[in-house]
């Protein structure tokens, strides 16, 4: 097997070990309601399995939409930005300030701009996902080689093609990079979004469970909103390897 997947997966075995002899509890001074062991949050996640993958499915349908919205958005702004590069920095200025703005501060006013569904945490996350892949896809689609510049011009290359064959071809691993942030980002935003009004979710279930102390049942959808999350970033990273499987990074 890989070094590299024995090594982490070694290290997780004896970090739950060390958790479930409550060497964690003895050094932090906790008790056991405060951090449940893993078995009581693995028993937790058996006795409520279906209503935790239900969960888990909604929010998950909630960071994709939202991602693929605020990626697409902040894409476009690159894009615009880079054609007409005199209002360039002043567009994604006020991205960066959007994407500035705390997500607590956010969720209400989208909850009241688009009801409690799934509309007002999918916008929720598009406002903070919208700011990385437009400085990121912008910075590829600027950074081109300039002798490729020159040979696109001197076999006099259209603006159109300059962006098809050359911008957008040199933006895709900066875009790339982006959405692997943005699988991050968008879950956090759609569990944060459920704190407040929403009647579905491992936000939802999360904080519901802290508010009657049914602590390992709020511990299994941490556990699972991790899985979920690092699903999302491995398709992600799969979508990577075959949509620019011709970049340097990944013939090394």
């Amino acid at each position: 097997m890989n070094p590299g997947v024995i090594l982490p997966l070694l290290a997780g075995v004896l970090f739950l070990f060390l958790w479930e002899l409550q060497v964690f509890h003895k050094l932090l001074e906790l008790k056991k309601y405060q951090l449940p062991l893993p078995s009581a949050i693995a028993e937790a996640i058996r006795d409520n399995f279906s209503l935790l993958l239900s969960y888990t499915g909604y929010t998950l349908a909630e960071a994709v939409v939202g991602m693929l919205i605020g990626s697409a958005c902040g894409f476009l702004i690159a894009l615009a930005a880079t054609a007409w590069p005199r209002w360039g920095g002043g567009s994604l200025t006020l991205v960066a300030a959007l994407n500035a703005v705390p997500i607590v501060a956010l969720a209400p006013i989208m909850n009241l701009w688009f009801g409690d569904g799934i509309g007002s945490r999918a916008a929720i996350v598009a406002a903070a996902t919208m700011a990385a892949m437009a400085i990121n896809a912008y910075k590829g689609m600027t950074a081109v080689d300039p002798l490729a510049l020159d040979l696109m011009h001197s076999y006099a290359a259209g603006k159109p093609a300059v962006f098809r064959y050359l911008r957008i071809q040199n933006s895709l691993p900066y875009v790339f990079t982006a959405l692997k942030i943005n699988t991050t980002a968008s879950m956090i935003g759609a569990i944060v979004g459920e704190f407040f009004f929403s009647s579905r979710g491992l936000g939802y279930l999360l904080s519901n469970s802290i508010k009657v102390a049914k602590m390992p049942l709020g511990w299994s959808c941490i556990v699972l909103a991790a899985i979920a999350g690092v699903i999302f970033y491995l398709m992600v990273e799969r979508l990577e390897k075959v949509f620019i499987k011709w970049h340097s990074s990944r013939r090394a």
